[in-house]
């Protein structure tokens, strides 16, 4: 397993397990008039395309992929795309722990699947199995069971105090 592509698989889960379990200083750290889901928003969307080029990087594309990509990728990006939808950019990246109020959601996939968006997720990486080797994918998918436990385990008394 090249190193550096490994790393950069790895590279938001450090960062996640921090906002999940220290929201004060990451709210903090943004200031006053800066939305702390948006800008763990805009720095998450950067460490996705560090993610992708480490991907790419060990990937070799072929065309046209196996039969089971398209069901699999569509299943889990159509996952990823309602929880956005449901919760928006606030609860979809960590508005309730930055001290926000995000209401519950029970439309689908919410009570039908746990934590779908990690689901969506993992569907989509081994929807490409075909084209990238099976350690990054499992690394990438060991990311999101590690945060997928840290996020289980939410202490509402550890919620951050938005800034006044």
């Amino acid at each position: 397993m090249g190193l550096a592509a490994a790393i950069g698989v790895i590279s938001p889960f450090p960062l996640y397990y921090w906002l999940w379990t220290y929201p004060q200083t990451w709210v903090e750290l943004c200031g006053k008039g800066r939305d702390p889901s948006k800008v763990m928003a805009l720095v998450s969307h950067f460490l996705k395309v560090i993610q992708f080029i480490a991907l790419f990087s060990v990937s070799t594309l072929s065309w046209p992929p196996p039969l089971y990509f398209w069901p699999v990728i569509a299943f889990g990006q159509f996952l990823n795309y309602r929880v956005y939808q449901l919760l928006g950019e606030s609860g979809t990246y960590y508005g309730v722990r930055f001290g926000k109020d995000i209401p519950w959601v029970t439309e689908f996939p919410f009570g039908f699947i746990q934590d779908p968006q990690y689901v969506g997720s993992i569907m989509s990486l081994f929807a490409c199995l075909s084209w990238v080797p099976f350690q990054y994918i499992l690394l990438w998918t060991l990311g999101y069971v590690f945060m997928i436990h840290v996020e289980s385990k939410e202490d509402p008394t550890t919620r951050a105090k938005p800034i006044s």
